[in-house]
Parts: structure tokens; sequence; C-alpha cells
């Protein structure tokens, strides 16, 4: 099993139990987040390993992992399980998305300080081993930037940043996809209803 950012035990408790079930389906976990609340909220993020996912293909994934969580029963309360596609801004989970996503921008956060601090915000170099590579501002350098190195085990979040050129990347890989007649509308269906990050 590849390994994942999780924000909490349990979530690593529910990673193995269901990370399984849906590999077995031909899909990948991207996130898994128990969100608590009054009904907590199980949130499942998965896709095909060549990116997107249909709903019809969300249900019968909720319902296969609903019929492993009831029988190993790692969560005690009644809970709402939701199982979406990761979007634009995707969270960054796994070691190989921060190739995947080398170029783009992104917002990191450690679970402890690094340098004095937790939040983390540039380009994203690809890996070196277990390390996450990010270009971040330093007005000290000769070009305005520094490359850091982040050990994958150090961060609690990851997603990248929703900016003019992701959208663009976006809408060209929609009009590449409508062209070859493999239009996902489900992969596409949040561009139009967002816009770049205001910061």
């Amino acid at each position: 099993m590849n390994q994942m950012i999780a924000k909490t035990g349990m979530d690593k408790r529910i990673a193995e139990i269901i990370t399984p079930v849906i590999e077995d389906m031909g899909f990948e976990v991207v996130r898994i987040r128990l969100q608590s609340g009054e009904t907590p909220l199980l949130q499942i993020m998965a896709e095909r390993p060549e990116g997107g996912i249909h709903v019809d293909e969300c249900a019968e994934i909720s319902t296969a992992v609903s019929a492993v969580l009831d029988v190993e029963d790692p969560i005690s309360d009644a809970y709402t399980l939701e199982v979406g596609s990761p979007g634009i801004d995707r969270p960054l989970t796994r070691l190989k998305d921060f190739d995947t996503y080398e170029g783009y921008e992104a917002k990191l956060e450690t679970a402890d300080l690094i340098d004095g601090r937790k939040r983390f915000r540039g380009i994203l170099a690809g890996t070196e081993g277990d390390e996450v590579l990010i270009n971040i501002e330093d007005h000290t350098a000769e070009d305005g930037t520094v490359t850091i190195g982040l050990n994958f085990d150090w961060l609690a979040d990851a997603k990248l940043v929703m900016t003019d050129e992701l959208v663009r990347e976006m809408l060209k890989a929609r009009k590449k996809a409508e062209a070859e007649g493999k239009l996902d509308e489900d992969k596409f269906d949040d561009i139009e209803a967002e816009g770049p990050e205001e910061e």
C-alpha cells in the first residue's frame, strides 16, 4: 500500500481497512479524512490511475467501503460517507503526487516547526528519495528563491494552489479529452465553479 498523508491515527486506521478494497476495484485513494461533528463525515477522494472518476464509480466505491466498514467497525458513532474526486486544487497526499505536479504552486504544512515555521508555499520541484522539494521565496538568494527539502513524513497537509495556470491546464486537458471523445464530465465539472484563489 502506498504511504499517504493522514491527519490522525483514525484516518490511518481507516485507510488500512479500505485502501485495499478501493485498489482491488481499480482505483487509487487520494485522501481519507474523518471530520468530527454532530454526525462525523468520512470523506474519501479517489480516482482512476490515469485520473478522473465517474459519479456511478463513486457510488460503487461507497457501497464497497460501507460493507467493509460495517464488518471492521472502526467508527463507533453513526457517520456520513462521502466519496468524490480530488478537484482542481487537489490535495497532495502521496509522494508520487509531488512528482506528477512538479512546476505547479502548492501549499505545504508540516506537523512540527521546521526552521521556525510550519507553512511553506512555493513551486513544487519534484522529489528526492523521501523528500519533497519546493522552491520558496528567499530574498537573500541570488535569484530570489531557494529549494528546500521536506521529509514526506513531516507533512501534515499539502495541496495545489488554484492559479490561472492550473485552471488553463485543466481546460486544455478538457478540450483534448473532448476532441478525443474521452471527456469525463466528472473530472472537469468544478472548473467553471471555481476561480483562482485570492490571497
